[in-house]
């Protein structure tokens, strides 16, 4: 007659020891919990909990069902921290874990029909390839780590969105890394990462990346994105930022305005050099005498957004119009002139940067710079995704710029 491992299983079970038990519930346990461990241990592949459960009971009626799911779930959170192996799965095969190992990494001379049986077992038991254990080895990961300031910012959340489901097509997996634009943050992600032997990084550079970072990512496929830091390599993808600026600050100075502020990043960030610079060279190639105010600062910060229109507004002959380089920023800067009750444009013309869902229907539409952010974080994965794959040199500079676009709405006017 057959046992209840063989019913399992269709294996031969370990031999039972004599049922001494009877009068001792502390045997009754262990022998509950050894049965368990060899049922989903042993053949991990070939049943499931509630099954267990079932056998259990029919097995040692006399334990209460309370008993019986209390002794499980003891085993199960005992258990969590035991991974699956290989050579698990090859003992319920009754095959090598060699042969296990190939069929798992679609080697060829394995058959399908024992690859389909692997992955099958594999599925069932919960196994998860131990990466570790292949890095050790001198295999590469299919990680590929993105390391941006600021998620909260609408530009990153887009670019992570794109950038995971281009690497996901090619069964890549993205790593996220926050750094706040501190150099020592950028260089600890950047050691964490190359420590795991990722495929390459995709990062957004602080202003001044430390010399180690640089050192370190010689030997790691790489690209920059949106910022550019020579320090780090002549491979980048970016933004036309000058011209953004100097597009919408044009638009404004065509509107008739006479006095125009600018609020933005600082110049220490390539981003924000460029953009004041096209904001300066707009207002320099109009021929025009225009009175300029200049609010550089965090362009993570909406809060600097709101500080710089309280001091805008404080000033005797304040500025009929705002032109704005960050999208933190423009945030702040809405919200500030939502509290202060001002008209616009009567009272203050407006030109945001980046255009989120909500600027269009912000009091009369917000007249903003878009930037196709999510269609040059496509481009930048699938040309990095192409050098991974076909090992190519990432050592040759290359540079990819978007451009922007002004989206005309009914914040700006005549002053």
């Amino acid at each position: 007659m057959s046992t209840a491992l063989e019913t399992l299983s269709g294996a031969q079970a370990p031999p039972r020891p004599q049922r001494r038990w009877r009068g001792d519930p502390r045997n009754r346990i262990n022998r509950l919990k050894y049965f368990y461990f060899y049922t989903v241990t042993g053949h991990c592949a070939l049943t499931s909990r509630a099954k267990i459960k079932s056998l259990l009971l029919k097995r040692y009626g006399k334990f209460d069902i309370c008993d019986v799911n209390a002794i499980v779930g003891q085993i199960d959170h005992s258990s969590q921290s035991t991974m699956v192996t290989i050579k698990d799965i090859a003992a319920v095969l009754q095959v090598s874990p060699s042969t296990v190992g190939r069929a798992l990494a679609d080697d060829r001379r394995i058959s399908a029909e024992m690859k389909r049986k692997v992955n099958e077992a594999a599925a069932q038991a919960g196994y998860v390839a131990n990466r570790a254990a292949r890095m050790m080895r001198g295999v590469q990961s299919n990680l590929v780590g993105l390391i941006v300031p600021d998620i909260r910012n609408s530009f990153y959340s887009t670019i992570a969105h794109a950038l995971s489901r281009c690497l996901l097509s090619a069964n890549y997996q993205l790593t996220l890394c926050e750094t706040d634009d501190d150099r020592m943050h950028e260089l600890r992600h950047i050691k964490e990462l190359t420590s795991v032997n990722v495929a390459g990084i995709i990062l957004v550079p602080s202003a001044k990346p430390h010399p180690d970072s640089a050192r370190i990512l010689k030997m790691t496929p790489h690209i920059q994105l949106l910022r550019k830091a020579p320090l780090l390599g002549d491979q980048w993808f970016g933004i036309d930022d000058r011209r953004a600026l100097y597009e919408s600050t044009e638009h404004i100075i065509n509107e008739g305005h006479k006095r125009i502020a600018y609020i933005g990043g600082t110049e220490e960030l390539p981003t924000g050099a460029a953009r004041v610079q096209g904001f300066r060279d707009a207002v320099r190639n109009s021929g025009q005498t225009i009175v300029v105010h200049e609010e550089l600062g965090a362009p993570s910060s909406p809060e600097f957004g709101r500080e710089a229109v309280r001091r805008l507004l404080s000033l005797k002959d304040r500025p009929t119009a705002l032109v704005i380089g960050a999208v933190q920023n423009t945030s702040g800067v809405i919200d500030e002139i939502q509290d202060q009750a001002l008209s616009v444009p009567r009272d203050i013309s407006v030109i945001g940067f980046g255009d989120e869902l909500g600027y269009r229907w912000w009091g009369p539409g917000l007249t903003t710079v878009q930037l196709p952010v999510s269609e040059l974080a496509t481009a930048c994965g699938l040309w990095f995704l192409h050098h991974l794959q076909n090992k190519g040199d990432l050592s040759k500079p290359y540079s990819f710029i978007s451009p922007p676009q002004l989206v005309i709405r009914g914040s700006t006017g005549a002053p």
